[in-house]
């Protein structure tokens, strides 16, 4: 897969935001959402009423369950879209939306300016349900992976699964390259483990010569399975 979300332009800001039309560029109201670190967007339960991009920062899609444990099902950065259900005519959250930097801004939008936007332009609306369709996808692998696969597994799956979205060739040695925006805290919460356990997994692969990672960078040496 060359560009995610099926789209030539990864960054669904650009694609998808309604002020970006003509139409509603001279909307008064429009303004961006400014979040710090840790603040809710929406919690479990709130009424569903808008679709969120991201202008810039990180935001963390999750669940609790009865136990109390949290369950992180994406971690999502710059161009990306949330609360996408609410287009599907979902009225509660059954999730919460947390935002990760300090300086997180968001663009609200209104779900009927959405459903709007793809009554009126067949081309748009065909790249939504295209979103829909992948994030759903997605979401579904990487629950299976919690749910039957063990840690070292699911860290191999979800290296895989960032060399798809984010990874290049490099021209000098062959090996791939992945340029990504997670913390190795943001990894572990993806994966459904501790950042010690994390750690341990990702330097045996480096013994291995199988990666070469720093904090924005990992190197695959040689395809892992």
């Amino acid at each position: 897969m060359n560009s995610l979300w099926y789209f030539d332009d990864v960054n669904l800001f650009n694609v998808l935001c309604p002020h970006k039309f003509k139409k509603y560029k001279a909307v008064n109201d429009h303004e961006f959402d400014c979040y710090k670190k840790q603040d809710y967007i929406y919690f479990e339960q709130d009424n569903a009423t808008k679709v969120y991009l991201i202008d810039k920062g990180k935001v963390k899609i999750g669940y609790y369950t009865e136990e109390g444990d949290e369950v992180v099902k994406a971690i999502l950065s710059r161009g990306e879209i949330f609360g996408e259900k609410a287009i599907l005519g979902v009225e509660k959250r059954n999730e919460f939306a947390q935002s990760l930097d300090n300086n997180t801004s968001i663009c609200p939008v209104p779900v009927n300016t959405m459903h709007e936007l793809m009554r009126d332009n067949q081309t748009f609306s065909l790249k939504i349900y295209k979103f829909l369709g992948f994030r759903i996808k997605k979401l579904e692998r990487r629950l299976q992976l919690l749910l039957f696969k063990d840690t070292k597994t699911r860290l191999v799956e979800f290296l895989n699964e960032l060399c798809e979205e984010f990874g290049y060739d490099c021209e000098k040695t062959g090996d791939k390259v992945i340029h990504h925006p997670y913390t190795q805290k943001d990894i572990a919460s993806l994966i459904g483990t501790s950042r010690p356990t994390l750690n341990i997994l990702m330097n045996e692969l480096k013994e291995q010569n199988i990666i070469e990672f720093n904090r924005k960078e990992i190197r695959l040496l040689e395809k892992i399975a």
